[in-house]
Order: structure tokens, then sequence, then C-alpha cells
């Protein structure tokens, strides 16, 4: 017997009842959870769906969660409303989105590159409208938090899930490579940033527009982070022709809106090496997901994003050392990841 969901599922119709005048039955059906400890439900009545939330209070930052969702849907950005909370038993009621991410999207419908092009571009509109927001009261993306993501390669992925014995040099070229992504990341025109833009966290809704999700770790930081999060996706490749289209369009967006200044050439090593702090990150996380958190389908995202590094780190004079480590050290060693090949995997489409 599930207690929470039985305990979730009479709130949020009642919720429903106070604020819809529906009545909604106390059943509702899973939609999903994710890599954080929420859980998503649905329920239904007649046409009508809403989304209820499982958001341990003391797992989760929930009223984050509600002040970002209320300021941004205030503000025009397509976040579901918030209909109910309670942040003392941990629950939510959202507004439904639908079922299709923007990820689902690209995977099974295999869209014309006409499709591809619109939905990146629609994205890019509503990255541009979040970085026009104002920071106040945000936290920052500084020093330690950076150093403290990228850390979880060095950590995780290499230390606990390979089991890689770092010696003294390689933790001298981890921290050299760490000062150099901090002090790019530091010195980048500051906006307000989502932190996970990704085709996981952009859902398709049945109006064909794009809405935002899992936006409750926003800070205020780096004007590229979102944009390589978007276009240099851990579930998603696309050809490098392609990311440099839409990368200068946002480039070219972004100056008329104060968004970012700089010139191409700056803003292309930005991307680049913005691109690898996340990287690191994420290729960290998904080896913790696998090993505290017992979710192994992350395995299978790792080595998508430990090619992005070898890629980057590849173009860089300063970035030789760790680019050679990769192809020496790291990327045999990620043969050796238990990765179950039912699981869907990253849409490569890179060669197209």
């Amino acid at each position: 017997m599930d207690q929470r969901r039985e305990d979730l599922a009479q709130w949020a119709a009642d919720n429903i009842r106070r604020h819809a005048d529906y009545e909604v039955k106390a059943e509702m059906t899973m939609v999903s959870g994710d890599a954080s400890f929420r859980r998503y439900f649905r329920l239904h009545y007649r046409d009508h769906s809403w989304i209820a939330v499982d958001a341990p209070a003391d797992k989760e930052d929930n009223p984050a969660f509600v002040a970002i969702a209320r300021a941004w849907y205030k503000h025009g950005i397509a976040v579901p409303r918030v209909i109910a909370h309670d942040f003392e038993r941990g629950f939510m009621l959202l507004e439904d989105f639908g079922d299709t991410l923007l990820w689902s999207a690209l995977h099974d419908d295999a869209p014309a590159s006409s499709e591809v092009m619109a939905l990146y571009l629609q994205a890019i509109t509503q990255l541009l409208h979040i970085q026009s927001l104002p920071r106040t009261g945000l936290p920052p993306y500084d020093a330690d938090l950076l150093q403290r993501e990228m850390a979880l390669f060095r950590d995780w992925l290499c230390a606990e899930q390979l089991g890689m014995t770092l010696s003294d040099a390689d933790n001298r070229m981890f921290d050299e490579l760490f000062a150099l992504l901090q002090a790019s990341a530091l010195a980048q025109p500051q906006v307000v940033v989502h932190r996970d833009f990704h085709s996981r966290n952009l859902m398709r809704r049945d109006d064909g527009q794009l809405g935002v999700i899992d936006f409750q770790d926003t800070v205020a930081g780096p004007a590229t982070y979102d944009l390589v999060s978007l276009l240099r996706d851990c579930y998603v490749r696309w050809p490098a022709a392609l990311v440099d289209e839409l990368a200068a369009e946002y480039w070219e967006r972004a100056r008329p809106q104060g968004a970012y200044l700089k010139d191409w050439a700056q803003f292309q090593r930005d991307f680049d090496l913005m691109g690898m702090q996340r990287h690191l990150k994420a290729a960290g996380i998904f080896a913790r997901l696998n090993l505290r958190d017992g979710k192994a389908g992350y395995l299978a995202d790792i080595p998508n994003t430990c090619r992005y590094l070898a890629e980057v780190s590849g173009r860089y004079p300063e970035l030789a050392d760790f680019h050679q480590w990769l192809h020496e050290r790291l990327l045999p060693q990620l043969q050796s990841l238990p990765i179950n090949d039912d699981l869907p995997r990253v849409r490569d489409s890179s060669a197209e």
C-alpha cells in the first residue's frame, strides 16, 4: 500500500473540487518520476486533467518551485500554472501540459528538419524570454557551485563508477581544467539560468507550443549555460552545422536584448567551455544516479556526454592534456559500463 499516493490523490481531488468545482474521483495514474525524488501523477475528469506532484518536503525545495513558477507564469513564460500546494506534506497540483516531451517528439516521430528547426527556434525564444527576467533574489552560479558540480565527474564517474585511481598529475590536471572553466563561466554576462534547459524538460503541448518544466534550481549565471544544455543535449545529438546555426540565431537575438554583447568568436569559446563544465557535471550526476539512487538508466547517457568533452577539448590547445587523458584513460573505460540495451538511447543525428 502506497499511503502517500492515496493521501495525495485525496488532497488533489479535494483541491480540484475547491478550485474548479468538478467532482473528481481520488484516483490517479502514474505519469513519471525523474532524477529527483519527485513523482508525478495525473487525475482525469471528462476532457480535463491535472498533474499531482509528490515532492517530499524533506528532500525537495517546493517553496522555491512554487515561487519561481508563479513569477515566471506572471511574466508570460510557458510554465505550468500552480493550482494548489501543501508545503508541509510535499504536495502540489499543477496544470497538465500533456505527455509529449520534446525528447519524445524528436525520437518517436522522426520529424522533418524544418520541424526540428521550428521546435528549437521556439525553445530559443523561450530561453531569451527567461533571460530577460530580473535576477533579483536568485542565488548566484558562483565559483563554489561550479567547482562542486565539476568535482562530480572526478568523484562519481572516475573514482566510484569506473574505479579509476587518479595520480597526483591527474588531479593537478583536473584542478587546472576546473579553474579554467570556472574563470570562463564567471566572466560571461550573467542572466537568469534555468539550469536544466534540455529536451526532457521542454514539453510539446497540445497547442504545438513548448512548455518549460523542472525550473526550481534556477540561479543567476552564465548566459551560454542554458543554450549549451539545449543544443549539446546529453540526450539528443545534432550535426555540428545545425548546432552552429541555432547558436548563431541565439547570439544575434541576444545582442539587442542585452543578454550577450560579446563578439562571435568570444561567444563560440564561451559556449564551448560552458559545455565542458556542464558535461563534466552531467556525467558525474549520471554515475551518482546509478550508484546512490539505483537509477541505472542514466548510464546510457554517459558515453554521449563524454563524447562532447572529447570533441570540444580537441579544439583548444590549453585543453590538450585533458583531451589526451580522455582518449587514453577515460573513453576506453566507458566500454565497461553496464548499460541496458533495452533502454531508449540517445538520438544521434550528427551524421545526417
